[in-house]
């Protein structure tokens, strides 16, 4: 078990705030300073400095927050893996980005299950930033995302690379695509919500471009895609999506593939877990029998 103490280092570095800490806590403020200082005191170094009345990490206390980051998560794993060998049965809990647990997870469940029957899988849907802090809270034990995230704080290996492009319910341009993404701006755009990560790549590439989404006609939002694929399938815009999830549609002739000639995109689709984790070689040992079924 981690020092009570910690758990109040970890929650003044969530809130920035020694009262906002105590108010979740249930403890006051003295007390929150009281923990601080014995780590302080233990370590023989600062955590904190301030600026005004807002605390600020120094260097040794951005170290201490990963560190106890990654042991308050492993102590979590430890504690449901301890139970799950008195019930006989492993446990297995991660999390994938919507499009990868839709589209490209299925083979693998199936696969995994087969071969593991005892084990009880539990996957976890979300875009990637919140899986990231399901990450660091101990929620779960992985995940595997497309978006974007900070590898100073994850130990990662690349699942697969995907292809990314723009679909149409029609042709929109005959016989050939667009030359550039210029062509498309006058098409109503349909996109994921804020924090998908399919939605963050598009926004970093059109940025690289001098661009942005509301440089489209027009700009709507839909979670779902099943959703959105029947919407832009309906001919009513375009979208930004993985190959992957529309592959069906597109063999099918009910979506086209109108990716413009300098758009040519792969991303990554990634496995991660929390840096420095106790359990790194069984999520090693897991990508590589996913890896061999891909």
């Amino acid at each position: 078990m981690l020092d009570f103490r910690i758990y109040t280092f970890l929650e003044v570095c969530k809130y920035m705030n020694f009262t906002k800490a105590a108010e979740a806590l249930h403890i006051t403020q003295p007390a929150v300073s009281q923990h601080i200082r014995y780590i302080e005191e233990y370590y023989q170094t600062r955590l904190f400095t301030f600026q005004g009345k807002k605390p600020v990490l120094t260097e040794a206390g951005e170290y201490l927050l990963h560190a106890f980051t990654t042991l308050s998560h492993d102590q979590v794993y430890l504690k449901e893996q301890l139970l799950s060998m008195q019930k006989k049965k492993p446990a297995l809990i991660f999390g994938a980005t919507l499009t990868i647990g839709e589209y490209v997870m299925p083979r693998f469940l199936i696969e995994y299950q087969t071969r593991h029957p005892d084990t009880v899988l539990t996957m976890i849907t979300a875009n990637t930033h919140e899986l990231l802090d399901r990450i660091s809270d101990g929620e779960i034990d992985f995940a595997i995302v497309e978006g974007y995230f900070d590898k100073t704080q994850y130990d990662y290996l690349t699942f697969s690379s995907e292809p990314y492009i723009a679909v149409a319910g029609t042709p929109l341009f005959e016989d050939c695509r667009p030359r550039s993404l210029s062509e498309l701006l006058d098409q109503k755009l349909i996109v994921r919500e804020p924090g998908s990560g399919t939605r963050e790549i598009l926004e970093k590439h059109l940025e690289a471009r001098n661009l942005s989404i509301h440089d489209f006609s027009g700009v709507s939002e839909i979670g779902n895609i099943p959703a959105l694929k029947a919407v832009v399938s309906a001919g009513l815009g375009i979208t930004f999506l993985y190959r992957s999830a529309a592959e069906e549609e597109l063999k099918n002739g009910i979506l086209f593939d109108v990716t413009p000639e300098n758009f040519s995109i792969t991303h990554d689709f990634t496995l991660i877990w929390q840096k420095g984790s106790m359990f790194a070689s069984r999520y090693r040992t897991i990508f590589e029998e996913w890896k061999k079924k891909l």
